[in-house]
């Protein structure tokens, strides 16, 4: 093909881009987008919790980001893409990721828009480079098409990356929390005190883990509901170990048992799991060492002892 038909083919693939994402949001009637604005209100609504989570959720969201972020909000509100559950589906996502601002979803969306057109452009500019697909321009349309599926996608999973990497760091601080939850239950405090400390004294070490307890605590004293915020903890986190946390406080309100006992308990069980975890991963470590062994240290060894020899033979017989 000439260099101009490969240009006229990628303009059109261009254009034809542009054109079906104009008709797909005008496609969308005001109906539809009022009903996905108030999903976003209310799937983006948190409560305010102290200072210290403004600041977290300000260096989370914007810090990195900075003018781009709210670029991205903005592009994200005007743009009715996705339906009241999926944008609630999306809210809990960014909430696992440690993202709690009130435009954490139109930003999303604005990124996975941005990522899905700058991945079906990033096709459309190199698919003619391609020895079999550049030669078609059917194929290159279809390859425009997923590469724009693709990018609406990655957005998501680098969000579910970042919230398993939290989960690890929360995991990894909780029975600390829950000792110091103990000493706190122990001095008198209530429920919404003892977190609300705890959750200030556990900054230092983990401010995800700490941000989620002051969330709770805020909760507890705005909403008196003791089971609905340790139920939304329990959501966001979404830890086995917290969500048995969880039930023990419902449980322990609901029949009257002390809270006390149930948080040492807890507390014993989530040191022996994490002991009984580290000792499994030291179990596998043996196994996964041998790979490694046979590919670079085996050959290394052999040539160290038997290099001496073979080059004697080679001499003897060379003579």
């Amino acid at each position: 093909m000439s260099p101009m038909s490969v240009a006229s083919g990628n303009l059109v693939l261009l254009v034809l881009l542009l054109v079906g994402v104009y008709v797909y949001l005008r496609a969308s009637n005001s109906v539809r987008a009022r009903v996905a604005e108030r999903a976003r209100e209310r799937a983006a609504w948190v409560p305010n919790a102290a200072a210290g989570t403004d600041e977290v959720t300000a260096k989370s969201l914007r810090g990195h980001m900075g003018r781009a972020s709210r670029v991205l909000a903005l592009v994200g509100e005007h743009l009715p893409l996705f339906d009241a559950k999926q944008r609630a589906k999306l809210s809990l996502v960014c909430r696992r990721a440690g993202f709690y601002g009130p435009r954490a979803v139109s930003a999303l969306v604005g990124v996975k828009f941005t990522s899905g057109i700058g991945a079906g452009v990033c096709a459309v500019l190199f698919g003619s480079k391609l020895p079999l697909l550049g030669q078609f321009l059917v194929l290159r349309a279809v390859l425009m098409l997923a590469a724009f599926i693709v990018g609406m996608i990655l957005p998501e999973y680098a969000l579910a990356f970042r919230a398993r990497r939290r989960q690890r760091q929360i995991a990894a601080v909780l029975p600390d929390a829950l000792d110091l939850l103990v000493i706190c239950t122990n001095a008198g405090h209530s429920l919404a005190v003892g977190i609300q400390r705890v959750s200030r004294e556990i900054r230092m070490i983990s401010v995800p883990l700490a941000v989620e307890l002051e969330m709770t605590a805020s909760e507890l004293h705005l909403s008196g509901d003791a089971s609905v915020a340790l139920r939304n903890l329990g959501e966001r986190v979404d830890l086995p170990s917290v969500r048995s946390l969880v039930s023990t406080l419902i449980q322990s309100q609901q029949y009257g048992t002390p809270i006390t006992t149930a948080l040492k308990t807890l507390s014993k069980s989530s040191r022996t799991q994490a002991m009984l975890e580290l000792e499994e991963k030291a179990a596998k470590l043996a196994p996964k060492m041998v790979l490694p062994m046979m590919l670079f240290i085996l050959p290394t060894v052999a040539i160290i002892a038997a290099g001496p020899a073979v080059l004697r033979l080679m001499t003897i017989f060379g003579k």
